[in-house]
């Protein structure tokens, strides 16, 4: 209540946001297709809309005055009576105000996509309320431009050697900057950016006077994407001085590796790495230098190809295991979200650089429906979501040994990095849906969504029920010369698009392609694509008997109700059918009885089984 009546003055005082996101002054390199602004793409009815739904329900909800509890009682500001946090928040744990950044790029999101007024408010209101315990940084004895819900003190220690007690101070710190950083780009805040420079004014300082073995003992804690945030502020800004302090967070233990193309994840913490290769990545597109793509695109195979589960997680217990062991690590705490926030985010950037490539976004397609789209629970009003995603015989969402109690997060007793992250997840569904270069537009993804190309006077409205079905539709507003591109995935063999009704037979359609249509556009004009479906499986690695059921790109899962598995049940392949449609539901005998099938990201509320022992062969 107090935030909604601060908010309801401040109308005439929030400054106006620019217009136009602020470009890049240095040009990236590499990079042959474009992501379109947030504010150019919305989701239509949909489950991905529903998700949405739920997070902006919690963004619109929560208490802004408690998520600044911790900065203001840290920079020795009076906490206007709000109430403490709990969970990963609360001001005992060492990395409080860690989750606060994703609330920030969450709430642009949303202003951006859906123009929720109350979002910006909220993300102005906080950054200026940030921006008042940076200033007070004197009274606190703090640097110049240090912000943070714990004290500076902490820094000392990691540069020493001392630092106890679980901090990771510069992740968290990658957080807070992260969000401003999405504040100033997707909103146009000045403000944002003002906090942001000066505090990445305080880690040059704070970093600058570290001689580089120094350096590299501080990166083997935890550090977020602190190398991708100030490449970013480097290209938003052309200042050197940027890149300089993000090459400072260039870890070499884990970089000289990956640029030699050796696998040595196992054994490191999955989470704490991706984020690098991200800014890897970054760094390719800010300086040219392939080595930093080497890094990134090795990193990707490696995890994609040896460390992930069929559901297009990674990780058990946080950790990456030895390359292609899958299936002895079918455990209650696989697959942690964040990985495959960070896991589809490098995708992304990878795919820019190698647009032809279908095999990117088969990838985030999969990791996308089979594992984030299902982590968020779907009875809950506020988007609550699970960290772990288990795949242990008889698994069940939000049950097992999960932060803060063992079951779904909370509105205030959570704030887990994978509670941060999903805020993010499910308010930027569309990003990557569209994409464009300079003669076309990419379709990746299928949803129902629009796209307002307004570079070209052009909307695009996409409609479809897939994966249900198999057939997406593209209506085009507007007219032109331009082509489409449509990504046609490895797994759709008998691939089809018609065009205005009539089938489009002199358009290649092949699997792990994209289908272009380049033509004179006419309003009106009408693309259906079918992309058929069919049962398939997906071994593990490390043993080809044990393996994950699919149909398409959806991975399915056995229905178990409140049964308990002790191990990973016989399924008879040949006994496998369909239910009807329009819902995939299939049955088969699994230890010889009969079990119910479905689509994995709708396995809510009862045990479930992902992998399977198989025998037999799948019907024809």
């Amino acid at each position: 209540m107090l935030f909604k009546l601060i908010i309801s003055g401040l109308a005439a005082v929030v400054p106006a946001l620019a217009q136009d996101v602020p470009p890049f002054v240095v040009p990236e390199n590499g990079v042959s297709t474009y992501p379109f602004e947030m504010s150019q793409l919305s989701l239509s009815s949909s489950r991905w809309q529903d998700n949405q739904d739920r997070t902006l329900n919690y963004l619109r909800d929560v208490d802004v005055e408690r998520l600044l509890y911790v900065f203001r009682s840290n920079h020795k500001l009076s906490t206007k009576g709000a109430r403490a946090n709990g969970g990963w928040d609360a001001p005992d744990f060492p990395f409080r105000s860690h989750s606060q950044g994703h609330y920030l790029t969450a709430w642009a999101n949303c202003y951006a996509t859906l123009r929720d007024t109350m979002c910006r408010d909220r993300a102005t209101y906080f950054v200026a309320e940030l921006a008042k315990c940076q200033a007070n940084n004197r009274a606190a004895r703090f640097n110049a431009g240090y912000l943070s819900g714990f004290p500076e003190s902490e820094f000392q220690a990691l540069e020493s050697g001392t630092l106890t007690g679980g901090n990771v101070p510069y992740y968290a710190i990658h957080k807070t900057m992260a969000g401003l950083l999405d504040v100033w780009r997707i909103m146009g805040d000045t403000q944002a950016r003002d906090v942001l420079l000066a505090l990445a004014g305080w880690v040059d300082g704070r970093t600058g006077r570290l001689s580089s073995s120094q350096m590299q003992s501080v990166l083997r804690t935890e550090f977020g994407g602190m190398n991708d945030v100030l490449a970013n502020i480097y290209q938003l800004t052309g200042d050197k001085k940027w890149l300089t302090v993000a090459q400072r967070f260039d870890h070499a233990a884990v970089f000289d590796p990956l640029a030699t193309n050796q696998d040595r994840l196992n054994g490191l913490h999955a989470n704490t790495q991706v984020p690098k290769w991200i800014g890897a990545a970054r760094e390719y597109k800010a300086t040219g230098n392939k080595r930093y793509l080497d890094i990134a695109r090795n990193a990707w195979e490696m995890t994609v190809n040896a460390h992930s589960y069929a559901i297009g997680g990674n990780s058990q217990a946080e950790h990456f295991r030895p390359p292609n062991a899958i299936s002895r690590y079918l455990n209650v705490d696989t697959a942690e979200q964040c990985n495959t926030y960070n896991m589809l985010k490098l995708t992304r950037d990878l795919w820019t650089m190698d647009p032809s490539s279908t095999r990117y976004f088969d990838f985030y397609e999969r990791a996308l429906l089979n594992h984030l789209l299902g982590a968020q629970d779907p009875s809950s009003h506020h988007g609550h979501i699970t960290y772990f995603t288990p795949l242990n015989p008889g698994g069940h969402r939000g049950v097992g040994p999960q932060w803060g109690g063992g079951t779904w997060s909370t509105d205030y007793d959570s704030f887990w990095c994978c509670q941060g992250t999903a805020l993010e997840t499910n308010t930027k569904f569309m990003d990557s849906i569209y994409w464009h270069d300079n003669s076309a537009l990419y379709i990746n993804l299928f949803t129902s969504s629009v796209l307002d190309w307004s570079q070209r006077n052009v909307k695009i409205t996409q409609t479809t029920n897939f994966p249900l079905n198999d057939t997406t539709t593209l209506k085009v507003s507007g007219a032109g010369d331009w082509t489409m591109r449509i990504r046609i995935p490895a797994w759709a063999a008998g691939a089809s698009i018609s065009l205005n009704g009539k089938a489009a037979s002199d358009i290649n359609a092949q699997p792990g392609t994209y289908a272009a249509i380049a033509r004179s556009w006419r309003n009106g004009d009408t693309v259906t694509v079918r992309l058929p479906m069919k049962l398939h499986t997906m071994p593990a690695n490390d043993n080809p008997r044990i393996a994950a059921l699919a149909y398409g790109p959806v991975v399915l899962s056995g229905k178990y109700g409140n049964e308990g598995l002790s191990s990973v049940p016989e399924l008879a392949l040949d006994s496998l059918k369909r239910k009807g449609s329009p819902r995939l539901e299939f049955t088969a005998l699994a230890n010889g009885r009969a079990v119910d099938i479905g689509p994995f990201f709708d396995a809510h509320g009862f045990n479930y089984n992902v992998y399977w022992a198989i025998r037999g062969q799948l019907p024809s």
